[in-house]
């Protein structure tokens, strides 16, 4: 069963013994941070938690408790999207590609119940008032300040909304974006939204801007948790993030029209925020900001959001999280995007193996990548190919094995590339974009790469040597020690 609800979400995680509910009073502004950072650094990623005894900056109790670190764990990455194993979704995807029309009449209806299953997908709007909008604030009674909007770290340019689902439409074709994108709260009623120059939400504003309309922005707090993910998930600008989310949850998101402006927002949001941004305005200093790098992106002028209206449910939760030094709750959320995308990134690149973005490569910055290699040069053959896949393009360093390295383990991964390469042969560099917040790039969003081939190498690649084989136990010692163990009292 699918969950519809951060509350639910927040019941299940208390169920597997992963919710730390916190009652002492602990400040929005950087107490939930520290606290919050310190857990995400333990084992395993940490719990969940609940701090029911908010305080806001004006020093009064918060309304409303605050959940963070809800992602911050395999297990809980998992329950959120409704699987034992992320790479069960990828499975799925995998059957769905792969799918071909087969003959024979009975083998044809035999599809009929994996087409009506993607038939299931689409959102739907309901009509009527939905939970997300049990509360109405307008006018004067507009406060940004009365949500418990966290300030992260001490050199940030004020309290961020971190874990937003930012919905906009494509002006001329109609097509919804949902994306997550950081928004840092200004006023009572205004807010600055950073929109990097990548991202969809941002050609959308650039689109309205040229028009001279005003561009009507919706901004949703927790919803269901399928929602959640697929908004921070880099998916192609023509596929609707809430259809996504259906996908995952084999249920479709339920949606509701906003109150105040053109857009359909999640009918189960604990809060949402609607609001326009005028294009005649001059933009706004937003930032500067701790990031998901470890260090602060500088600040920037970016647009500015009216808030026209604020509802929530009844009784809601304030859902966010926190970036800076990894590993950190992103990481996870991260590693859902690797697990899911794998089987579309083998459809262009079909060698691929495995890929994976280890914590302390922030996502971008470090790629390992496994290779079923057929042919010298494939390997570079690759890389250029992945640089070529959507945000892959941002990618720093990529860092190609043979099929048989795990590089989900970083230290193996790292072990033989290092024994594999030599440096000036294997090495390559190449010029492209690179991610909005790199600030060693020699130009803003523009910079360098390097591609690293650490296969095996071929003659033809210009090695003659004997390529030693790698060192290995035989299966009948390893049988007969395992047969021992227990009784080596090793076991402890």
């Amino acid at each position: 069963m699918s969950i519809d609800t951060i509350s639910e979400l927040i019941a299940r995680i208390d169920a597997i013994g992963e919710l730390e509910r916190i009652a002492h009073p602990v400040r929005a502004e950087l107490e939930i941070c520290e606290i919050a950072d310190r857990v995400m650094k333990s084992a395993n990623g940490g719990p969940a938690l609940l701090f029911e005894h908010v305080i806001l900056r004006d020093g009064s109790r918060s309304a409303y408790p605050v959940a963070i670190n809800l992602f911050g764990s395999m297990k809980r990455m998992a329950l959120s999207l409704g699987v034992a194993d992320l790479d069960d979704i990828g499975a799925r995807i995998t059957e769905l590609v792969q799918m071909k029309v087969p003959d024979g009449l009975m083998r044809k209806l035999s599809m009929l119940p994996k087409l009506l299953e993607i038939g299931k997908f689409p959102p739907r709007v309901k009509g009527g008032a939905a939970p997300s909008q049990a509360v109405v604030w307008k006018g004067a009674d507009i406060d940004l300040s009365k949500l418990p909007i966290i300030t992260c770290w001490p050199g940030d340019g004020g309290p961020y909304i971190t874990l937003p689902m930012v919905i906009s439409r494509d002006p001329s074709r109609g097509i919804r974006n949902v994306g997550m994108y950081r928004v840092q709260q200004m006023g009572r009623d205004t807010l600055a939204m950073h929109w990097q120059r990548h991202k969809v939400g941002a050609a959308h504003w650039r689109e309205m801007a040229e028009r001279g309309e005003k561009m009507p922005v919706c901004i949703a707090v927790g919803a269901d948790p399928a929602s959640v993910y697929s908004a921070s998930a880099p998916l192609p600008p023509t596929i609707d993030e809430f259809l996504f989310a259906g996908f995952l949850r084999k249920e479709p998101v339920r949606l509701v029209n906003a109150l105040t402006c053109d857009l359909e927002v999640p009918a189960d949001a604990e809060f949402v925020i609607e609001g326009y941004i005028d294009p005649s305005e001059s933009l706004v200093t937003e930032g500067p900001f701790g990031d998901h790098t470890g260090f602060y992106s500088l600040a920037d002028l970016y647009p500015l959001v009216h808030v026209t209206a604020i509802t929530m449910r009844e009784h809601p939760v304030y859902a966010t999280t926190i970036v800076g030094r990894p590993p950190m709750e992103d990481f996870y959320l991260g590693h859902a995007t690797e697990r899911i995308f794998l089987p579309l990134l083998k459809l262009t690149v079909p060698e691929i193996v495995d890929y994976h973005m280890p914590a302390e490569g922030i996502f971008h910055n470090l790629v390992f990548v496994s290779i079923d290699k057929q042919y010298p040069g494939q390997a570079y053959k690759v890389m250029n190919a992945m640089w070529g896949q959507g945000l892959m393009s941002l990618a720093k360093v990529l860092v190609i094995v043979d099929k048989w390295v795990n590089v989900r383990d970083t230290r193996e991964a790292w072990w033989v590339a290092l024994n594999n390469i030599d440096p000036e042969r294997d090495t390559r560099f190449t010029m492209g974009p690179m991610d909005v917040l790199d600030h060693s790039s020699r130009a803003f969003t523009y910079g360098s790469k390097m591609g690293i081939d650490a296969t095996k190498k071929w003659p033809e690649e210009g090695f003659t040597r004997e390529w030693p084989a790698v060192i290995e136990m035989d299966a009948a010692t390893k049988a007969r020690v395992d047969a021992m163990w227990p009784e080596l009292g090793l076991s402890r």
